[in-house]
């Protein structure tokens, strides 16, 4: 089994802390497109014939995305690779996208997933954020994608950032619950470079984001999430029993899966790939050249190790040391020997063969996973 990526890099306005690779223009949508078809065709051989149990629409705003182009996309992969029944297929959507004739074409299609980007439900947060919604649509939009009949949803939620007082992260996680979705994936605000929120920060227009503040908002979201009956399967995602992911749960499991589009990164078991990110060369490579603009690497066993390490300890599975040693034979005494002092402090707690962390060692995920690192 594998999965497929599609980055769709468009987006109406850019929210402030965002970094992902997107542009505010639609001028060039139909040719990228045409490019995201035709590398489609190019790759037809990256997963050597695997089937395909999931498909993801990510960006960006795949929401941009008319009901026809999305099954002209999803017509093209199931013309070169074997799509298993019941695939999982994933939209992301903005709540002001989702209105009732786009949900009504959009039943029209394979997508059986949505993950809409909620981030709150206070308009002065969302403001903040330079989200394009308000907070009534952001509720409004999930009631009408359960009206028309999408029943797998989950919802993005944002924390520890100052606009958000205790109360108020408690009111946005009580509506969801109220929503009454089946998976829920909560992020504390991370400042990343060259974005607008740095930019405000560095020249003192905004205050730096609160690693306490993050720590207790963290807190408190797993005990409601707990008491809700969601589990906490990844250190960033709860869902109700039987509701996760598979796209991204085979992405920690480390399933390999096919990116399309710019920016969009891609794994075979033994390399890593990353497309150019930018609209303009990447558009012109595929439909010029007929290559896919690409930097690949070739994964080491430490490379292969660490990202084990990585994926596996953000979730409740856990890092299993006989998969360790099927990497690399004697991993497991080198793991176990640098995990004695989490072991000790409860940051880290061990279960036959696997390793997780405790939910006080959550607070310290990728640093405790770093000095795992080979």
């Amino acid at each position: 089994m594998a999965g497929i990526y599609l980055h769709i890099p468009f987006c109406k306005q850019a929210c402030h802390y965002c970094d992902f690779y997107f542009s505010t223009s639609l001028k060039y949508k139909d040719e990228m497109l045409q490019a995201l078809l035709k590398e489609i065709a190019l790759q037809k051989d990256y997963l050597a014939g695997e089937t395909i149990e999931t498909i993801y629409f990510g960006g960006g705003t795949p929401s941009v995305l008319e009901p026809q182009e999305i099954n002209r996309l999803i017509d093209a992969i199931t013309q070169v690779h074997p799509v298993a029944t019941g695939a999982e297929v994933t939209l992301e959507a903005n709540p002001d996208d989702l209105g009732a004739d786009k949900l009504k074409g959009l039943r029209n299609t394979p997508v059986n997933r949505f993950s809409i980007g909620l981030q709150s439900f206070f308009d002065e947060d969302l403001q903040w954020m330079n989200r394009v919604h308000r907070g009534a649509e952001a509720e409004a939009s999930v009631m009408r994608a359960q009206d028309a009949g999408f029943e797998n949803i989950t919802v993005d939620l944002i924390y520890g950032y100052p606009l958000l007082s205790d109360t108020k992260w408690k009111h946005n996680l009580n509506k969801v619950f109220e929503l009454d979705v089946p998976h829920i994936s909560a992020y504390s605000m991370t400042v990343e470079p060259q974005t607008a929120l740095a930019s405000f920060i560095s020249k003192k227009k905004q205050p730096p984001m609160n690693e306490q503040q993050s720590a207790e908002h963290f807190m408190m979201m797993t005990d409601a999430m707990q008491a809700k009956g969601f589990e906490q399967y990844e250190i960033s995602n709860f869902c109700k029993p039987g509701h996760y992911s598979r796209h991204n749960s085979n992405y920690w499991r480390g399933v390999k899966y096919l990116g399309l589009g710019p920016s969009a990164h891609s794994f075979n078991g033994e390399t890593r790939q990353w497309n150019v990110a930018n609209n303009a060369k990447y558009m012109a490579s595929v439909l010029e050249k007929s290559s896919v603009p690409a930097e690949i690497e070739t994964l080491t066993e430490a490379n292969r190790l660490n990202e084990y390490i990585m994926t596996s300890l953000r979730t409740m599975w856990g890092l299993d040391l006989d998969k360790l040693d099927a990497i690399a034979k004697g991993a497991p005494a080198e793991v176990l020997k640098a995990a004695r002092p989490y072991l000790e402090e409860g940051k880290l707690v061990r279960n036959d063969n696997t390793i997780t962390l405790t939910q006080q060692g959550k607070l310290y995920a990728d640093a405790v996973a770093a000095e795992l690192f080979f």
